[in-house]
C-alpha cells in the first residue's frame, strides 16, 4: 500500500539531491525523459507576461524587462522543436497595450521590430520550415512594423511543418467580431444562408483559420495572473490552463516540459 508520508519523504530526498547534484540540468532530462512517454500536445498557447514587473524587482529599467523578454521568444522557438510541439501561439500585445504611454510603446516597437528582422534571417524558420503568422488587428501598428510582418508572413508562405502564430494587436473579443462581420457580408451578398451557419463557418472566419489544428492543448501564463485576458477565447475552449508563477523573462525550458506533464496527467473528457 502506498504510504502518503514515505513517498513525499523520497520526493523531498530526491529534489534536494537534484539541486545539490547540479540541479536544473538533471531534472530538465529526467523530465524530458517523462514527457516523451506521454501525448504530445500540438499546439501551445504562451500569455507573455510578466516583462515589467521582472525588471522592477531586479531593480531594471522597463526596457531592459521588454528586452529580455523578447530574448527568451528565441528559446521557444528551439524548445518547441526539440520536445516536438507543432504549432506554438504566443500573445505578443494586446489591443489593450495599445493604451500605454507613446513612450513605452516606443520601447516596445523598437525592440519586437529588432526581433522581426532577426526571425527574417533566422536559419531556424527556413531550416524548419516554420510558417509564421500575425493574429491581429494589423492595420493598428506602426508602418514599419506591419510592413516587417507581412514579409515575414511572405517568405514563409510555403512553410508547413510547424507553426509560429504571433498574437499582435490581438484581442479575442474583437478576433470574433472580425469573423462575425464578414460572416454578414457574406450573408448580404447572399453568399452564404444563415441556415448554414455552424461552428466550422465560424472558426474559417477567425484569425487563426490558416490552421487544421486551431485549439491549443494547454494554454500557459507566466506571471502569476489567473486570467486568459481576452486570449483565444473561442480556441481555447477546451484548452488545458496553467498558471505559473513566474515571470517572462525567467521562463525556462524546464517550465514548458512541467506544463506538458500537467497536460499529460489531466483526464480529457469534452463533456463527455
Amino acid at each position: 500500500m502506498f504510504n502518503l508520508a514515505e513517498g513525499l519523504s523520497k520526493t523531498s530526498k530526491f529534489l534536494t539531491l537534484i539541486r545539490v547534484l547540479g540541479g536544473y540540468k538533471i531534472y530538465e532530462k529526467y523530465l524530458e525523459v517523462q514527457i516523451r512517454k506521454g501525448a504530445k500536445p500540438n499546439h501551445i498557447g504562451i500569455i507573455l507576461d510578466g516583462n515589467r514587473r521582472w525588471a522592477n524587482t531586479n531593480s531594471y529599467s522597463r526596457i531592459f524587462g521588454h528586452w529580455m523578454g523578447g530574448e527568451n521568444v528565441e528559446n521557444v522557438l528551439d524548445w518547441s522543436h526539440e520536445l516536438g510541439v507543432n504549432i506554438v501561439t504566443l500573445y505578443v500585445l494586446s489591443t489593450e497595450n495599445l493604451q500605454r504611454s507613446e513612450k513605452e510603446l516606443q520601447e516596445l516597437f523598437i525592440i519586437i521590430d529588432d526581433k522581426l528582422n532577426y526571425l527574417l534571417t533566422d536559419n531556424r524558420i527556413h531550416k524548419n520550415k516554420i510558417k509564421v503568422k500575425f493574429l491581429g488587428r494589423l492595420k493598428m501598428l506602426p508602418e514599419q512594423t506591419r510592413e516587417l510582418g507581412e514579409k515575414l508572413e511572405e517568405a514563409t508562405k510555403d512553410y508547413d511543418k510547424q507553426y509560429l502564430n504571433i498574437a499582435i494587436a490581438y484581442g479575442g473579443r474583437m478576433e470574433i467580431l472580425d469573423g462575425v462581420r464578414e460572416i454578414s457580408k457574406k450573408v448580404r451578398d447572399g453568399l452564404l444562408e444563415p441556415d448554414e451557419i455552424d461552428l466550422n463557418t465560424v472558426e474559417s472566419h477567425l484569425y487563426t483559420a490558416h490552421l487544421k489544428n486551431p485549439d491549443p492543448d494547454i494554454i500557459i501564463r507566466t506571471s502569476g495572473e489567473e486570467r486568459l485576458s481576452g486570449f483565444l477565447l473561442w480556441q481555447g475552449a477546451y484548452s488545458e490552463l496553467i498558471f505559473l508563477d513566474v515571470y517572462w523573462p525567467d521562463f525556462r525550458k524546464i517550465d514548458i516540459m512541467r506544463a506538458i506533464r500537467t497536460y499529460q496527467n489531466r483526464t480529457r473528457r469534452f463533456g463527455r
